[in-house]
């Protein structure tokens, strides 16, 4: 053992550790990048988008409605259609340290995407593709 040379570190580029950290260092981003999108997924919301889009679409019904393209009888329905699901979203906050669960924040907004929908169909801005009972979108005349 006394006359035997140790070998060397490996330190050249492309030698085997080189390759290991690479590796890991692939590993590594792959991870983050499958893992960001799923965080953002969880994470809970303020109600601020919520009661701003409410607030955006009780301004399109105001509108419709001095417009004469909707029945006072319908301003009315949206409007406590809004205002009900701006509640459901308070209440949850409240409920929640001031944050909404994620999925039930998309919940809110799809309910707040799909009486905007409605108020589009009953202005004439926009009608329905029905496919099957299936979610219909707003194609502009």
């Amino acid at each position: 053992m006394e006359g035997e040379a140790i070998a060397p570190f490996p330190s050249k580029k492309g030698g085997a550790i080189m390759r290991s950290f690479k590796t890991l260092e692939a590993v590594t981003l792959t991870a983050l990048l499958v893992a960001v999108p799923f965080a953002g997924a969880y994470a809970n919301e303020t109600p601020t988008a919520i009661v701003d889009q409410a607030q955006g679409l009780d301004q399109g019904i105001a509108d419709a409605r001095q417009q004469n393209t909707i029945t006072p009888a319908e301003a009315q329905r949206l409007h406590m259609r809004a205002i009900h699901i701006t509640q459901a979203a308070e209440r949850t906050a409240a409920e929640d340290r001031g944050t909404i669960p994620a999925a039930q924040s998309r919940h809110l907004l799809r309910r707040l995407d799909n009486l905007d929908h409605t108020l589009q169909v009953d202005t004439g801005n926009g009608f329905a593709i029905n496919d099957d009972d299936a979610e219909s979108g707003i194609y502009p005349n």
